[in-house]
């Protein structure tokens, strides 16, 4: 299969990339290793299904303020937003051996805000746009070659089998620990293969715990559905109803991968459960469903080194690429931005600067 651009992932940020390339008319090709687009984007119903109504998974928040870029992409793909609840008093249980305390909230500055229908959403405005032909699911591209002045990328799908696509730049919207996996001939040189290795992975080493209920019943109560606990084991709790009126609360897991592994889901499930109750009241007991999403757990997310915490990555203008890959290759995944690495506001930067590289070595 021949190509002008091939992107090397169907997240955000190539997705978004995609929809640039569209736009000035350059033929591309994505890969993507999963069954389905939106990588570490994930919306999902009460059963878990993919939805176009759902509960995040993955990223929940932006901040129009803050990250403008953000903003600009939702209002132009049209799709709506709304604020992150947060009226009424918050909780804090510090102790084990103390009760859980309440506290007054405070106005949040700046505001948090959601995507209707869950940040799936973008996702799915984003697909619409694209070309069928352009987007190859269930493609893992296991290795890259470089000939002359095109890469043959090969890709292997869940049977084993797959197919190469030769493409005259690349595009990798992967977090660079992945990146790392694929056979490169001729071999990155080590110092940029310790970079991408040493590069955390965003959300990568987490967990997210959701309770779906019939009703936001904490809001009765004056709490607003926000715990932070050093008891665990959720240690961040929030509201995670939908636009639609959907009940929920989600919390992040204060755990280790390991340990969570070590619990299992339906124990840790039914720890995070008990612990609603103690902080919210019995309904919180007894859920409609729940959810659990390990991120540690997930083989297009996570590699052994994000099994541990790493922190963050860091805004730097980093040579991400070098040698003969240099004149082919450019990064877009969100840990390689300049500007918020790993958030969404990351994606979107990552892929203009990527987008902007393949087009400037197109017109040389």
């Amino acid at each position: 299969m021949q190509t002008t651009v091939a992107i090397v992932g169907g997240g955000l940020a190539g997705l978004y990339a995609g929809k640039l390339l569209h736009a000035a008319r350059i033929d591309f090709r994505l890969l993507e290793a999963r069954e389905r687009l939106g990588g570490r984007v994930l919306s999902v119903d009460a059963s878990g299904a993919p939805s176009e109504d759902g509960f995040d998974l993955g990223p929940s928040w932006f901040w129009p303020e803050a990250q403008p870029q953000v903003a600009a992409l939702v209002r132009e793909l049209g799709v709506k937003a709304f604020p992150q609840h947060s009226d009424g008093d918050v909780i804090f249980h510090r102790m084990s051996r103390e009760a859980p305390r309440r506290y007054g909230s405070t106005h949040q500055e700046p505001q948090s805000m959601r995507i209707v229908g869950g940040t799936g959403a973008l996702i799915q405005a984003l697909a619409r746009n694209l070309p069928r032909s352009g987007v190859l699911l269930n493609a893992r591209v296991r290795q890259m070659t470089l000939r002359s002045t095109q890469a043959e990328l090969a890709t292997e799908g869940p049977d084993g089998l797959g197919e190469t696509v030769s493409a005259e730049q690349v595009i990798a919207a992967v977090p660079p620990r992945l990146l790392a996996r694929i056979s490169f001939s001729p071999a990155m040189d080590s110092a940029t293969e310790e970079l991408w290795r040493e590069t955390p992975t965003w959300m990568a080493p987490h967990a997210k715990f959701l309770a779906i209920y019939d009703r936001p019943f904490w809001r009765d109560a004056g709490l607003a559905g926000t715990a932070q606990s050093m008891v665990g084991p959720l240690a961040e709790i929030h509201d995670a109803t939908t636009a639609s009126g959907k009940a929920a609360l989600f919390g992040f897991p204060g755990i280790s991968a390991d340990a969570r592994a070590s619990l299992g889901s339906a124990a840790l499930t039914k720890a995070c459960l008990e612990q609603l109750a103690h902080l919210f009241g019995p309904e919180a007991r007894n859920p409609l469903a729940t959810l659990f999403k390990d991120w540690a757990a997930d083989p297009l997310t996570a590699t052994a080194a994000d099994r541990s915490a790493g922190g963050h990555p860091n805004a730097s203008a980093k040579l991400w690429v070098t040698g003969d890959w240099q004149k082919l290759l450019s990064l877009a995944g969100s840990e390689t931005s300049a500007i918020e690495p790993g958030y969404i506001a990351g994606a979107v930067s990552a892929a203009e600067r990527a987008v902007s590289e393949v087009m400037q070595r197109l017109r040389a």
